[in-house]
């Protein structure tokens, strides 16, 4: 995820990230400006060596069209934006879950193998889940697994398993054996329960969105729209703007391709994309507030 002040517009609007979308649809914009330029010297000419020629339905239709093609462009953002967020939302359950259960594991176990234990159990969870919700792609090369109920490394899981369901499991099998040889009361296993159930419920909450892209009937309809849209813009305006329609719908088309481009891009918040969410750092911090905690 980028890192930046929004109080400085300079770098805002002269910096180029990778994550730009003039970077992504530069093949595009370029397209769409040889397009546009070869409709104005037709249309221009012809209209010189024939007469004026009548344009303005086609303006008619793209002034009622705007208003629908805008509707549309803002459902699209801020239903993608919905799904950004409510990553975001469910990682930080997990950072306050992992707090909550560090905190009370702290104060209930004395042996320092078990808080060892623990200590690479919780933020091992977090790290699963992260390498789990982008298919697996870790671009640090870390281990993420932590130690089973039996002590032994899962650094060697076996592939295909649910990895962040493993290590649930893993914790409340750890939980369950201290209760059976008399380190927890049944009282204080109760207490350290509700942080596990909500483990799992973040899993399935982020393993939703995930696997829930929005409808590629939508999807595919928006693009087509604002494509059809752009590329029949220079007939509605190529007589009154003459060659300045050349930039001016290019303008528009990088403006309504990049929202899309935008939505598209957060709408799944767990890869590696400039803008997903910092699912790596997060999972990080976890595991530096775990170990200060059970240390």
């Amino acid at each position: 995820m980028i890192s930046y002040n929004d109080k400085l517009w300079l770098p805002a609007i002269f910096s180029f990230h990778r994550a730009d979308t003039v970077r992504r649809l530069a093949p595009w914009l370029i397209a769409m400006l040889v397009y546009t330029q070869v409709v104005a010297v037709v249309v221009l000419e012809v209209h010189h060596l024939t007469g004026p020629a009548d344009w303005s339905n086609v303006a008619q239709m793209h002034s009622l069209l705007g208003f629908v093609i805008s509707t549309l462009l803002v459902f699209r953002t801020n239903t993608a934006y919905d799904r950004w967020y409510e990553g975001r939302r469910q990682w930080g359950q997990l950072v306050n879950s992992s707090r909550s259960l560090a905190l009370k594991l702290a104060a209930l176990l004395t042996s320092p193998v078990e808080r060892a234990a623990f200590r690479d159990l919780i933020p091992a969870v977090a790290a699963a889940l992260a390498l789990h919700l982008r298919g697996g792609a870790d671009p640090e090369g870390e281990r993420v697994g932590g130690e089973g109920a039996d002590g032994q490394s899962d650094a060697s899981a076996t592939a295909g398993r649910h990895e962040p369901n493993y290590l649930i499991g893993q914790l409340f099998a750890r939980l369950h054996a201290l209760r059976r040889a008399g380190h927890f009361t049944e009282t204080e296993l109760l207490l350290l329960n509700p942080e596990l159930t909500i483990f799992s419920d973040i899993v399935g909450a982020c393993e939703r969105i995930r696997n829930t892209p929005i409808p590629y009937s939508y999807s595919s309809f928006l693009k087509k729209f604002i494509v059809i849209y752009c590329l029949t813009l220079p007939f509605g305006y190529v007589m009154s703007l003459h060659y300045w329609v050349v930039p001016v719908v290019t303008f528009i088309f990088y403006v309504l391709a990049s929202l899309e481009q935008i939505a598209e891009e957060i709408e799944d918040p767990f890869g590696l994309d400039a803008n997903d969410l910092p699912t790596d750092e997060i999972a990080a911090g976890i595991r530096r507030v775990v170990g200060e905690t059970l240390g």
